[in-house]
Formats: C-alpha cells, structure tokens, sequence
C-alpha cells in the first residue's frame, strides 16, 4: 500500500501512465511508484468491503475491462454480478473471463451467480439494476461532462438507490508529485481537491438520505503526507440500510440497457450439481471406511496369517482432521459392519460426518438424492458396496 519516489532512470520498464504503476518518457524526473500499483489497490479496498459487508447483489458501473468482477466473482456471497459499460466491444471482449471454468463445475458454489454485462450509459435508468445492495462506481465520475455528473446523482442515489455506494477518483492535490501532470488521462473532464469531492458528495448524501465516510488508496510517499491519498474513495450508507424495493409494475420496466453477455455458475442449490456432489461425498466416504475397515476384517479371518511375511497390509488412510467434537459425533453413530462380502455403512453414520452433514439436512433427503446412483441395503437405511475388490487381493 505504499508509495515510493525514484528517478526515472531507477524506474526500469516504461509504459504509458504514471499513476497505475506504469511510466511515460520522463526524462530523469522524480517518479511515484505504487505497490501494490493503484488499481489493485483501488479493487482490493471493494474486495475487503464485500467481505465485511456480504452483499448479494453488486454492481460496477463503468466497469471497464471488468478487472474488478473477476476479482469479485469467487466471494461465496454474490448472486448477482452486474456491470455497466458505455464500451460494447471491451465488454463482448472481456465478457468470456468471466466465465465459469472446469473448476467451477467440479466444485460447486453454495449458493447461485449470475453474471452480467450491460452495454448503456451510467446516466440512464435501467430498472433491472433496482434493489441493489451495493454499486462501485471506480475512477467514473470524472470521465462524466458537466451534464451528466448533474444527472449521475439522480440516476444512482435517486433512482437506483443501492443499501450502498462505492465511489473513487483522482485527489488533484496528489497531481503535483508527479512529473508533468495536469490531468491524469486524457478522457478526465475534471480531477478534483478533497474538498471538492467532499462538498459533492456530502451534498448527494444529504439530498439522497445517505450518509458518507471518506478514504482512499495510494499513499503519499514521505515527506509528502499533507496532499492526502492519491485515490479518495466515499463510501455511502443509505440510511435505514435497506436497498429500494421496486414496486415499479412490470409494463413500466425501463430496460434501457442492452445485455452483451450473461452466465450462470453452477451450485448446489442446482439439483444436477447438488446430486454430483452429494454421490461423489458418499462414494468416497464409504470406500475411505471400507478401506480402513478391511484390515480388522482380514485380520478376524486369519488371511493375515496366511501372507508371507514381506507382505504389508494397506497403510492408514489420510484424510480431514476433525475436532473432538465433530470426533465425538461420529463414534456415538452407527457403526459399518459387515455380512458375508458386502459392507454396509448407515446413512446417520454418513451424515455424521461435517462435510456430508452441511450438504444434507437428514436421513431421507441423502436417501432420496442417492437412491438410484448409489446402492443401499433393503430398507434404505444404509449404503452397502462389496467389501473385497481387485486391488485388495493385490495385498
């Protein structure tokens, strides 16, 4: 998070901005460096405030190439990801990354995710972006002319009026440590002093019934703390704390905007994938317990005794590491026990087990999921699966 000066000739790969960590020919003139550089910076500081907050429904507005939802998409409490881009062709560029990978479909998200990329102005109301619990508006406003930054406020406070509001641009007061700035791109219609930004938005706030804190990201390298940081951020909170609910009927929908790529992820509250996942715990839990019960079965028949001595028995089984409590758990269930070849494990003895247990409530909700993929004694109480196989007559 900090910032530090050196001459140009110390900065060894120049690029084409100095503030996000890349340098333009500037010729023997002192350079600011970031790190971690000021984007990251900017996306870790909505990264940590989703995992504070916990909102269900994000959206970022001018979200650019959509850097920040791919941050975003992995925190297991998002259902809906929106962004919002005036770009169409960057968004059908970016949109396949945030896709789901081979991964994702092999382990599941607990709970539902949409992703969607709107292309539309920030400007325009788009109904569909209504009841949401948090908006991030990154290095935005300042790419707004005078005529829309007057319409921004009505449009997301007013009319959208998320639970919260993100917003980040340039503090002006940081420009002068960097060599040969006036504004810090070239599409900036205006970079502001922290009071500006402050007078602005604790105006919005009071008009709109939020309230506002001011922070930021990408501090001044030392010697220079009186400019403040090099990104100020404010976060608004609607007070009462609860998104808008949309009582807007649905003939008066306003969908402005044109969707340019949506996907969903898979999850467990997906029955497909509820189903994988929960027959795929099962077999394994039950071939672990045959594997570790087959030794003392081997042993009561006297097959040890029969081996040679150089042969070994399987070696222990290495798995999850349970507290004394889960451990209590699953030793007061009901045991696997054998008759004749086959091996039976109780079902309440499967859910004993914390991984089995967070995936099914009870008895019959195991026994109705895995009924016709997993084999189970005659009166369902159990899984049964044979309990010799190729590879044990190898030992």
């Amino acid at each position: 998070m900090e910032a530090t000066a050196c001459t140009k000739t110390e900065a060894l790969a120049p690029c084409s901005s100095v503030v996000d960590g890349n340098f333009e020919e500037v010729p023997r003139e002192t350079v600011i460096q970031f790190k971690p550089p000021l984007y990251r910076q900017r996306y870790q500081f909505v990264k940590n405030l989703v995992e504070q907050h916990e909102p269900k429904k994000v959206a970022d507005l001018g979200c650019g190439d959509t850097s920040l939802l791919r941050l975003l998409k992995v925190n297991p409490c998002i259902e809906l990801l929106v962004g919002v881009d005036i770009n169409e062709d960057k968004l059908r560029w970016r949109g396949d990354t945030l896709a789901p990978f081979m991964g994702d479909f092999l382990k599941p998200r607990d709970l539902n995710l949409t992703i969607t990329l709107y292309h539309g102005s920030v400007v325009e109301r788009d109904s569909r972006l209504l009841g949401f619990d948090l908006i991030t508006c990154i290095e935005l406003i300042e790419h707004l002319d005078s005529g829309d930054l007057a319409r921004f406020p009505e449009v997301v406070f007013g009319y959208l009026s998320p639970s919260m509001i993100v917003i980040s641009t340039p503090n002006s007061e940081f420009n002068p440590l960097f060599p040969s700035v006036t504004l810090r791109d070239s599409d900036h219609k205006f970079e502001w002093t922290r009071m500006e930004f402050q007078t602005w938005a604790l105006y919005v706030a009071n008009r709109y019934d939020y309230s506002v804190e001011f922070t930021g990201v990408g501090e001044p390298p030392a010697g220079a703390e009186n400019v403040g940081y090099c990104t100020q951020i404010g976060i608004f909170r609607k007070n009462g704390g609860k998104a808008m609910k949309s009582c807007v009927s649905e003939q008066h929908d306003q969908h402005v905007y044109k969707a340019v790529f949506t996907t969903s992820y898979p999850s467990l509250q997906q029955e497909r994938f509820f189903k994988l996942v929960l027959v795929n715990e099962v077999s394994q839990q039950v071939e672990s317990l045959r594997v570790s019960h087959l030794p003392r079965q081997k042993k009561q028949d006297g097959e040890w005794g029969d081996k040679p001595k150089d042969s070994k028995a399987p070696g222990p089984c290495f798995g999850p590491v349970f507290t004394e409590i889960e451990k209590a758990k699953i030793e007061n269930s009901p045991k696997p026990f054998c008759v004749g070849d086959k091996f039976f494990v109780p079902l309440q003895r499967l859910l004993a087990y914390p991984k089995l247990n967070r995936l099914c409530a009870n008895e019959e909700m195991m026994r109705s999921v895995i009924a016709d993929s997993i084999p189970l004694s005659s009166d369902g109480s159990a899984v049964v699966a044979d309990l010799r196989d190729y590879f044990d007559e190898q030992f």
